[in-house]
């Protein structure tokens, strides 16, 4: 009930932030809401299935760089076709990708992830001609449901129209996902989680499910990068390297990777601590490091761990 009661609060303060909040810290919410999408997909991988993936910004890369691709060199601009475009292209880089690590767990299938994202990040760092080099390529502000709000600026527009798409598709991909957890699918990964070989006992495919909810991981995370691309305008390699992997996992355990809302949790979190951090000192990736060894020895739950008494799900 309480977190029923506190899960609607949150929703309304969002609702009315634009309202409420300055312009700059709805433009913090914006890659929060874009990194919550792809760490849904991610904690389907980790804090149900039981997989930890090293490269998960692959994926996050690869939807930025489809905005960017879509909206600067074939001049497509309706946001709806560049998410489902993104969402069909991380299908299809996972598929092969997944298919191979699936077959590992554990160190194994997190270096095996890790080792495909710096591959795609060297991709795009080398390919000039394809992607813009260490430049990157521009991502132009896109239709949304057909409309361009032309008389809006950026600010307006971003911190408008687009922060109520952007919250929008946050909350369809987290009742999809809602729905995927709570499904004999989303059972099974649990009992995978647990204990595969058991699982196998009782007639579940192990490795075929691990490849579905890999396929699945990387489709929200390539839907959240096409969602990031845009406030920042630029698609550029570093989406793509280690370090941003390692940020999406921080956020993971920040949150909470054994409740459904951690990922929501930990991605707001972060953004908002970052900020804060960085403009206190250079050396914020310190601060960072001493706090994730805090998180994982002392709250392994992450923030949700220590506020939520129910059950883990």
């Amino acid at each position: 009930m309480i977190a029923r009661v506190a899960g609607a609060a949150a929703m309304l303060a969002l609702l009315l932030a634009p309202v409420l909040a300055s312009p700059y810290q709805l433009t913090l919410l914006l890659p929060a809401f874009a990194y919550a999408i792809a760490l849904l997909g991610l904690n389907l991988l980790f804090g149900t299935t039981g997989l930890l993936s090293f490269g998960h910004a692959l994926f996050v890369a690869l939807g930025a760089y489809t905005a960017a691709w879509l909206t600067t060199r074939a001049g497509v601009l309706a946001l709806e076709a560049i998410v489902l475009a993104a969402a069909a292209l991380a299908a299809v880089i996972a598929l092969p990708v997944g298919l191979l690590c699936v077959r590992y767990v554990k160190i194994s299938f997190g270096m095996l992830t890790l080792a495909f994202g710096m591959l795609f990040y060297s991709f795009l760092y080398k390919f000039y001609l394809v992607t813009g080099g260490d430049e990157g390529i521009r991502v132009l502000r896109p239709r949304l449901l057909g409309q361009t709000f032309a008389g809006l600026d950026k600010v307006g527009f971003l911190t408008g129209p687009f922060y109520y798409y952007a919250l929008a598709l946050l909350v369809l991909a987290a009742l999809v996902m809602r729905r995927i957890v709570r499904s004999p699918f989303g059972l099974s990964l649990r009992a995978i989680r647990e204990n595969p070989d058991k699982a196998a006992f009782v007639g579940v495919s192990v490795r075929r499910y691990r490849f579905y909810a890999f396929m699945i991981a990387a489709v929200f995370g390539a839907v959240g990068g096409a969602l990031l691309a845009v406030p920042t305008g630029l698609a550029d390699p570093q989406l793509a390297y280690w370090t941003h992997s390692g940020n999406l996992v921080f956020m993971l355990l920040l949150g909470g990777f054994h409740h459904f809302l951690g990922p929501v949790v930990g991605a707001v979190v972060f953004i908002f601590l970052q900020d804060a951090v960085m403009s206190l000192t250079a050396y914020w990736r310190f601060v960072f490091g001493a706090l994730l060894a805090v998180v994982v020895i002392f709250f392994p739950g992450g923030l949700l761990g220590l506020l939520a008494r129910e059950r883990p799900a």
